[in-house]
């Protein structure tokens, strides 16, 4: 559900709920600060416990969070390297299928940068999955042929070794990309913060003190579920997977390639 909505709806929903049940513990600790001397420890206590429980959902959450979103930048460098080798080694094949297997690789890295900037599970995202399992029949398609033209050459396997490598990196990125944290913890996260806050307000209104400091604490908590939903968007938002190591190895496509290829069998 939280996927679903854009960046400033998400964080209105967030910054709702939070202040919102915060307001209405203000309010309530207000009425019933006539009742102070016999509610003060009860919900000192309770207020006290669910803060602490809360603090561990709110970091198990940021955990899962920072772990798929690192999981996304690494699969994004091992994507760029597999394509490069595999661009490198497809010089090395004979002509004509040296230059058609170059050029779709180059058109193979811009279908991936596309991949990298679309929403997952959108329109775009299963466009552009589609386009490369296109590209990669045709590679794979290819280098059957430029084996079966050179059977015992090296340098046919070592390329299919490399496409294979390229095809499964491909695999495991939009894997990554789908991995998000389960809309139940981060439901979790928000009720139960909320929860909290509001008997954090309740407790300190009954004391009849420390307005200012339980609207800091929501602030907070606020900012840090909004960083834990950004973490969990890879390509929406303040935080996003970088492709620099895409965009460095299209640049290097660019120019001519480094190996003349191999001698007509």
């Amino acid at each position: 559900m939280f996927f679903r909505l854009s960046d400033w709806q998400l964080g209105l929903l967030i910054f709702a709920i939070v202040f919102g049940v915060t307001a209405l513990g203000l309010l309530l600790g207000r009425y019933l600060c006539r009742h102070s001397e016999v509610l003060r420890e009860p919900f000192g206590v309770l207020q006290g416990a669910l803060l602490g429980l809360v603090g561990l959902i709110l970091a198990f959450g940021l955990t899962l969070a920072v772990g798929r979103y690192e999981a996304r930048r690494a699969a994004v460098v091992d994507d760029a390297n597999a394509i490069g080798t595999t661009y490198l080694r497809a010089q090395m094949l004979a002509e004509p299928i040296r230059s058609r297997s170059l050029a779709t690789l180059r058109s193979y890295t811009g279908t991936s940068l596309r991949l990298s900037r679309s929403i997952p599970g959108s329109a775009a995202q299963k466009q552009a999955i589609a386009v490369e399992d296109s590209q990669q029949r045709t590679l794979w398609r290819l280098a059957g042929q430029a084996l079966n033209g050179a059977p015992i050459a090296t340098g046919p396997r070592l390329y299919i070794d490399s496409l294979n490598d390229m095809i499964d990196s491909q695999t495991v990125r939009v894997s990554a990309l789908n991995n998000r944290v389960p809309g139940a913890v981060l439901a979790l996260e928000v009720l139960g913060a909320a929860a909290a806050l509001g008997l954090l307000a309740v407790y300190l209104a009954i004391l009849g003190r420390g307005v200012v400091s339980v609207l800091i604490a929501a602030t907070l908590i606020t900012l840090l579920l909004l960083v834990t939903f950004d973490l969990d968007r890879p390509t929406r938002g303040l935080i996003r997977v970088p492709t620099g190591p895409l965009v460095a190895l299209r640049a290097t496509m660019a120019l001519p390639p480094a190996a003349a290829g191999a001698p007509r069998g």
